[in-house]
């Protein structure tokens, strides 16, 4: 007589937290998309710690903000020197 053995059940807990997305790097992705740039920094410096402690997903959405942010940041300060200089040229 042979007792058969019921195959062991999966680790749901290990994919539970791995399946589960950090909302607030999905926002900060979104917010820098629609420009708010300096916001979706800070959003995402904040989710990109939160993911990293809490194991979650959305460091991609988080790393994205974050360059996103910073290069339309840079972007934007460089655009506004060569318009000063431009309007500085002018009035001379």
């Amino acid at each position: 007589m042979s007792e058969s053995v019921p195959p062991p059940m999966p680790a749901q807990q290990e994919h539970a937290s791995a399946e589960k997305w950090n909302v607030l790097s999905i926002v900060a992705f979104v917010i820098s998309l629609l420009g708010f740039n300096i916001i979706a920094v800070i959003l995402g410096f904040i989710a990109l710690n939160q993911v990293n402690k809490s194991g979650e997903r959305g460091k991609g959405f988080a790393n994205a903000a974050i360059i996103i942010g910073l290069v339309t940041i840079i972007l934007g300060f460089v655009a506004g020197f060569f318009a000063l200089a431009a309007i500085t040229a002018n009035a001379a």
